[in-house]
């Protein structure tokens, strides 16, 4: 049976600067590289668009939890290259413990009652 797509839903707040976090965590990369690398990570079921994704970065640069230097992409672009930082690396650490308590709750209050 194919897989059914649905149609992308709204992200919670945080949760995408906790991703961008992630994925910078592993590697630099430009803005258009991390919207694609989200919708295939996500099997298509999350698509960022650039109105919410530079944004998000530009909140990012201004936390000092990510920097930015130009570069040039694979197709000779000149783009923006994000890069986390050790106080990115903190923050992430933090969000991502906060996040994972949130949804043991979540998941615990959606569990079936026991009998």
């Amino acid at each position: 049976m194919p897989k059914r797509k649905e149609e992308p839903r709204d992200l919670f707040p945080g949760a995408l600067e906790m991703m961008v976090l992630e994925i910078l965590r592993r590697r630099p990369l430009h803005g258009y590289a991390l919207a694609q690398h989200i919708r295939e990570r996500s099997d298509e079921l999350l698509r960022v668009e650039e109105g919410s994704l530079y944004p998000a970065l530009q909140r990012l640069l201004k936390a000092e939890l990510v920097t930015a230097e130009w570069g040039v992409s694979a197709s000779g672009r000149r783009v923006r290259i994000y890069r986390l930082t050790a106080k990115g690396a903190k923050h992430l650490e933090r969000e991502v413990s906060k996040f994972e308590q949130m949804l043991e709750g979540i998941t615990r209050v959606l569990a079936p009652a026991k009998s």
